[in-house]
């Protein structure tokens, strides 16, 4: 795994005239699902009576979530972790899906729960924080609870929210020592943009936070050492704002008239002035499930303890 103890530059971002070097999200999850997969075979050879399970509810007949659900499903038979979805109807009452909910709390031999957003009708999308503030705090995987989020601020984290997360995997990757480094988040969504922020308060950077009444965000892109993107606009930061051998990480993920998946970074020229840049896609995306993995085996492990 990608900890501190693999920086290889000093304080602050050490330019060395190197562009363009990408950030390969695939290989850095595969390591880290490798790493939970013999996480959960050393527990059950030590005699755990069960592996680690994981619960998706999704409300609805969403494609892309089920494109999404089948992602993490296949991520957790791989890593040997029990995953089972409840697909309830689109006309599920907010007191149904909250009392599923509740049921996946209250059930012992579950560790993990997640309610796949979004959430399909104005009903629900109405009870939307109910639904998450309604999962266990032990058993949010997501991260998203306020507790959990809490702990994050309170700089003694448990389960965080995993994009965010799998990012600092990402961005220690690259050997740079984030302590001083001046960052810049781009979009303040509460599931990205201000966890991430915390993550990167946590290892000691200095951190501005972006958003849609941000004035000159060219400025701001031009003096950051480090960018996380995550506005979902494509093409929103221009390559010409990249300082030059900054570490450019793009959280979004767009679908243009073509077809072609993009970022909200402009790609092309960015990458001809950054030093480290992640792909779209190929970058975020797969250490969003491999932290997700994570999660729920540290979830697993707090529950045994307490059995």
């Amino acid at each position: 795994m990608y900890t501190p103890e693999n920086y290889t530059t000093p304080r602050g971002l050490t330019d060395d005239g190197v562009r363009g070097r990408l950030i390969d999200g695939k290989a850095i999850a595969q390591k880290l699902r490798l790493k939970v997969k013999d996480s959960v075979k050393e527990r059950l050879e030590g005699g755990a009576p069960r592996p680690p399970k994981l619960v998706v509810i999704l409300v609805g007949d969403n494609g892309a979530s089920k494109v999404y659900i089948r992602q993490k499903q296949k991520a957790c038979e791989e890593c040997g972790i029990t995953s089972q979805l409840l697909n309830l109807p689109t006309e599920t009452t907010p007191e149904k899906l909250l009392a599923t909910v509740k049921e996946m709390n209250d059930d012992p031999a579950v560790d993990g729960v997640l309610v796949q957003l979004p959430l399909p009708t104005e009903e629900l999308r109405a009870i939307q924080q109910d639904v998450v503030e309604a999962i266990r705090p032990d058993k949010d995987v997501d991260g998203f609870h306020p507790y959990n989020l809490g702990r994050l601020v309170s700089r003694s984290p448990t389960l965080r929210p995993c994009t965010p997360w799998g990012v600092m995997h990402l961005i220690w990757s690259t050997g740079v020592n984030p302590y001083g480094l001046r960052c810049v988040v781009v979009g303040s969504s509460n599931h990205v943009g201000r966890p991430m922020m915390l993550e990167l308060l946590l290892n000691g950077a200095s951190v501005q936070i972006a958003h849609r009444f941000t004035r000159d965000l060219e400025a701001l892109i031009r003096d950051a050492e480090c960018i996380v993107v995550a506005a979902g606009k494509p093409g929103l930061i221009k390559g010409e704002w990249i300082r030059p051998g900054a570490i450019v990480v793009d959280v979004g993920i767009n679908r243009l008239p073509s077809g072609k998946l993009c970022g909200d970074v402009d790609f092309e020229s960015a990458k001809e002035r950054a030093g480290w840049i992640t792909p779209v896609p190929g970058g975020v995306g797969p250490m969003t499930v491999a932290m997700l993995l994570q999660n729920t085996l540290d979830a697993y492990d707090t529950h045994r303890k307490v059995q």
